[in-house]
């Protein structure tokens, strides 16, 4: 499929006066960061009533803790398989189309678990909606990078990332609706805003695959950002309109080789795989960890575990897309520093926070933490967006996907065989944090050729 503008007046996200500038901060509005943020909201929602009506799910069909913990992890393993094909399809096709049919099958799986007659129905429902979501992620990631210049996609990335960590929501809301009205009520109420965002998503402008970075790298060599090259009705490069088609592209495993040797992706790909396996071990016990040390109800340990994690990582999403926009060129590779050097402080207060017996300077302690990893949630995905060519982002956003998927699926496993190993979940919790550690070091080390790929990125531009 042909990547051509579209100027229907009722598409959001069109240019504004149908003319992209390079000089905006949100040359497409900020129409599409709304919508790609309700998208990744309903995501986690949906994903999350599960551990919300969990309990009343086992008393009515009696399956065991083990295959109750292994859903999340048969979830992480398709949506890890369906990843990387996700990416190549999405640097071949609408990715507005792509998420909005992805989003209709969500909410097609939702009505199915809240329907299913056995617990085999239910099981391949939740797995099919793990992979489904994974689908969307390389195509949501790629857009971004065509709505939203380098300035402001710190920005952009975190908010749209952020919703990765308020599945909380989704949890208090299927206890909440499982207990007013029974567990498959939580199911079948969320089809409805799975649906409209289906609807909501259909009507986003599909912008032009690297034309954004066309008008920037022209703009900044021609040392002006007016984009006079731009056509004025269809915001588009003559040149690019005149060629009707984009270049061929690679077969898969070409294309996925020439992704993997971009050294900022690797680098900050695996930093934050190894963070996730962390945070995803950490995080997921916390709760049991209130409750064996510190003595306080499940209930309560429950919720305070999830009001550190969504204070931390909103508070710790504003302060990184602000330090991050004022350091991107400002100093060598500013965002990663930003973002690096939050994972490995923050790592680093986790495990001080681990050390200590008073709950409230426990809470407050881990709040800090949880701030400083948030950093990297803006930071890190803006900076592979700078640093893959607009042809390859889907994939390249899908080779970070499987990473970071495989981190949080085997966290929680690691930290459970450690503490019976050890008899201790304090030391099985700081197994994780000198991978943690290392992954912040990872990403530091990333801003020795950020400069360099992210160049090369803007230079093809230009061609």
């Amino acid at each position: 499929m042909v990547d051509t503008p579209t100027t229907p007046r009722l598409k959001l996200g069109a240019p504004r006066n149908g003319e992209v500038d390079a000089g905006s901060r949100a040359p497409y509005g900020w129409a599409p960061l709304v919508v790609l943020f309700i998208v990744g909201l309903v995501d986690r929602i949906e994903f999350n009533l599960l551990s919300g009506v969990l309990p009343l799910i086992q008393a009515e069909w009696g399956f065991s803790d083990t295959v109750a913990g292994s859903i999340p992890t048969a979830s992480a393993l398709a949506a890890a398989l369906v990843a990387l094909p996700a990416g190549y399809f999405a640097d071949r096709r609408s990715r507005t189309r792509i998420i909005a049919v992805v989003v209709f099958c969500w909410a097609l799986a939702t009505l199915g678990s809240g329907l299913a007659t056995g617990f085999a129905m239910f099981y391949a429902m939740r797995v099919f909606l793990a992979a489904a979501e994974s689908i969307d992620n390389p195509a949501a990631g790629s857009l971004l990078a065509d709505y939203y210049p380098p300035a402001t996609r710190a920005q952009a990335y975190g908010w749209t990332r952020v919703t990765t960590y308020l599945g909380g929501i989704g949890t208090l809301l299927g206890g909440v609706l499982a207990e007013a009205f029974g567990w498959r009520s939580a199911f079948l109420i969320m089809v409805v805003p799975g649906a409209l965002t289906a609807l909501l998503v259909w009507r986003l402008n599909e912008p032009v695959r690297g034309h954004l970075d066309r008008l920037v790298a022209n703009a900044a060599n021609a040392g002006s950002a007016s984009g006079a090259d731009a056509d004025p009705v269809l915001g588009v490069d003559p040149g690019l309109a005149a060629a009707g088609a984009p270049a061929p592209k690679p077969p898969f495993a070409r294309q996925l080789r020439e992704v993997l040797t971009i050294r900022t992706l690797l680098a900050v790909s695996i930093g934050l795989m190894l963070l996730s396996l962390g945070l995803a071990g950490i995080f997921y016990w916390l709760p049991s960890l209130l409750v064996r040390n510190f003595g306080i109800g499940p209930a309560a340990a429950g919720s305070l575990g999830g009001l550190m994690t969504i204070v931390g990582v909103v508070s710790g999403t504003l302060i990184g897309s602000w330090l991050g926009r004022r350091w991107h060129g400002t100093r060598k590779g500013g965002r990663l520093l930003a973002g690096g050097g939050g994972i490995t402080a923050g790592s680093l207060v986790l495990a001080v926070a681990l050390t200590m017996d008073s709950l409230a300077a426990f809470c407050v302690v881990v709040t800090a933490s949880s701030v400083l990893t948030s950093m990297a949630i803006p930071n890190m995905t803006a900076s592979l967006a700078d640093v893959i060519s607009a042809s390859s982002r889907g994939l390249g956003f899908a080779v970070l996907q499987v990473l970071i998927t495989a981190g949080a699926a085997f966290g929680p496993l690691v930290v459970g065989i450690a503490s019976d190993g050890t008899g201790s979940l304090i030391s099985a919790m700081y197994v994780l944090i000198v991978p943690m550690v290392i992954g912040g070091l990872l990403t530091l080390s990333a801003r020795g050729f950020f400069e360099s790929d992210s160049r090369r990125v803007l230079e093809a531009a230009r061609r």
